[in-house]
């Protein structure tokens, strides 16, 4: 059977608990970099799946010409 892949919550969840863990400053070496290690795999992963993300809504976001069309953010919406 197939491993479920995490969601971007979870791993975030995960990285927040890594965070965490490192900050007490109590963990042996070993597993800090375990933990490190752990941590720069899931900042990857995240970092392409917002990647992926982005470039989904750049697409949705096309004009009528097929060029992207950009939109001031608007705090207030």
């Amino acid at each position: 059977m197939a491993e479920k892949k995490p969601s971007f919550e979870e791993m975030m969840a995960r990285l927040d608990e890594i965070v965490r863990l490192l900050e007490q400053g109590d963990v042996p070496l070993e597993n800090a970099l375990s933990f490190f290690e752990e941590g720069t795999a899931l900042v990857k992963k995240c970092g392409k799946q917002l990647d992926f993300a982005e470039q989904k809504i750049v697409k949705l976001m096309k004009g009528s010409d097929g060029k992207p069309v950009e939109f001031l953010f608007d705090e207030n919406e």
